[in-house]
């Protein structure tokens, strides 16, 4: 900020010497200015960028924490969410150990996956039309509370000693209904909480909360099972949701617009059917939040690399184990720091234009891994994948909030969560597939332009998309 000059009183001198007005952020003239000698000496510390430009930089390109500042409702639950995935990916990790432990069969640990994926998908629709209808802070405290009361389940049968699998998968499958009971209810509240101007920057949050889980999750998971076993990474997932019980606590009760409006006295007291169909139909009629969903699809299927790793880093980049870890790391890494990065999207008018470029850039970036001779340029390229991602997501995200009523968010949360967790199966089967009849490095090459191919050709059919403006959202 501009400073003030003060001067001491003293006998005005015969000719005053004129003091240059203070200019913000930068060097204040004196009247040593106007000599040639100490103009040029003081030249080079002029030029160089004061601290307040370093500041105005940062917060240009950093992430934007104005939600976490001017709402208090917002910013427990963005911390809570960011304190239980850490949790939950902790648990995760301790369960394929344990599995693969009592088993010593890679084929019995992947089973959770799918334990985990086929409640997903069932209830992730039906938990989205059921946070249509009911009070959405009632919905999230009790799936939140069953997330708890599940890992508290584990930590006891891992001090108990119980070596049953099926306990395990049992586990796993109730924890994805849970999961798929609290997800839509939780993101669809979030316009109610934000000013819509500020939705863009609490996606973006709100993604660096995910990636903080995948990255930081695993990690602390790995040490503590190393000292001190399965149940300590069990109990601190338990320990960990008080955070997000008492952030849903402390919300205030989150009616769907009709049922509030009926509960108000402003209107009728309706109470929507929990209808998945309803749901499904209403996404027909809205071409450009359907393309959301559809290039994000487009994305997964064709352009998911994560099954091509193990052979890839073996025939391709001659490593080993440690080569497979880092090139499943990477596109984490890039997802994070494009969520820590950004502070520009809250100027983005244009986000389904925005949308169409990350999904681009996704596949392009894949297909020249599927290229790259160098270890180093694949896991960069693996990065840029990653926070391509990251902006079609956070956009993605903003234009259901915005283009969606309230009482259809809870639907099509659910309908998110489904594209989330079925599209990168299917794409891990098609690179697979592709793989065994070609090679991985055809696989990943084809992938990635058939990404980019199948998104251009929904463009053509949607051409609208590209136009969708934020300052005038149209489903």
């Amino acid at each position: 900020m501009p400073s003030e000059q003060l001067s001491e009183s003293s006998p005005p001198p015969p000719t005053p010497t004129p003091i240059s007005a203070p200019q913000p952020d930068g060097p204040v003239s004196s009247p040593a200015a106007t000599d040639p000698a100490s103009a040029a000496t003081s030249a080079a510390p002029a030029s160089a960028p004061g601290p307040g430009r370093w500041r105005r930089i940062a917060g240009t390109a950093l992430a934007d924490v104005t939600p976490l500042r001017s709402s208090a409702h917002f910013r427990r639950l963005w911390f809570g969410q960011s304190v239980s995935s850490i949790g939950q990916q902790m648990t995760a990790l301790a369960i394929s150990v344990q599995v693969y432990a009592l088993t010593k069969s890679t084929f019995a640990t992947g089973l959770v996956g799918l334990c985990s994926l086929v409640p997903l998908v069932a209830f992730g629709l039906y938990g989205g039309a059921i946070a249509d209808t009911m009070d959405r802070r009632k919905l999230g405290l009790f799936g939140a509370s069953g997330l708890a009361v599940l890992s508290a389940g584990l930590a006891i049968q891992a001090f108990l000693g119980v070596h049953q699998v099926a306990v395990l998968y049992a586990v796993v499958a109730l924890q994805a209904v849970c999961f798929a009971l609290n997800a839509p209810a939780r993101s669809s509240m979030v316009p109610r909480l934000v000013p819509a101007e500020q939705l863009p920057a609490a996606n973006a949050l709100s993604t660096v909360s995910m990636n903080l889980g995948l990255t930081v999750g695993p990690m602390l998971g790995g040490v503590m099972i190393g000292i001190w076993s399965y149940q300590a990474a069990y109990l601190v997932d338990a320990l960990a949701f008080s955070a997000s019980l008492y952030a849903m606590w402390r919300l205030p009760s989150m009616l769907p617009d009709t049922a509030a409006r009926g509960a108000s006295g402003t209107g009728p007291a309706v109470r929507p059917r929990a209808s998945v169909l309803d749901g499904l139909r209403f996404l027909r009629d809205r071409p450009n939040l359907r393309m959301s969903f559809l290039a994000d699809l487009a994305a997964m299927v064709f352009g998911m690399p994560r099954a091509l790793f193990p052979a890839l880093a073996v025939v391709l980049y001659h490593g080993d184990a440690s080569t497979v870890g880092l090139l499943a790391a990477a596109p984490a890494v890039g997802a994070l720091l494009g969520a820590l990065f950004s502070g520009w999207v809250g100027r983005v008018r244009r986000h389904g234009l925005a949308v169409a470029i990350a999904v681009a850039t996704w596949g392009l970036s894949i297909a020249g891994f599927g290229l790259a001779r160098h270890l180093w340029l694949g896991l960069l390229l693996l990065a840029v994948a990653g926070a391509s991602d990251t902006v079609s997501m956070i956009f993605r995200n903003t234009i259901m909030q915005e283009a969606a009523p309230d009482d259809m968010r809870g639907r099509l949360q659910g309908v998110f969560v489904v594209v989330v967790a079925g599209g990168p199966r299917l794409g891990d089967f098609e690179s697979g597939s592709v793989a065994q009849l070609t090679s991985p490095t055809v696989s990943a090459v084809s992938g990635g332009l058939a990404c980019v191919a199948a998104l251009l050709l929904l463009l053509a059919r949607y051409p609208g998309f590209v136009r969708y403006d934020a300052h005038h959202p149209t489903p």
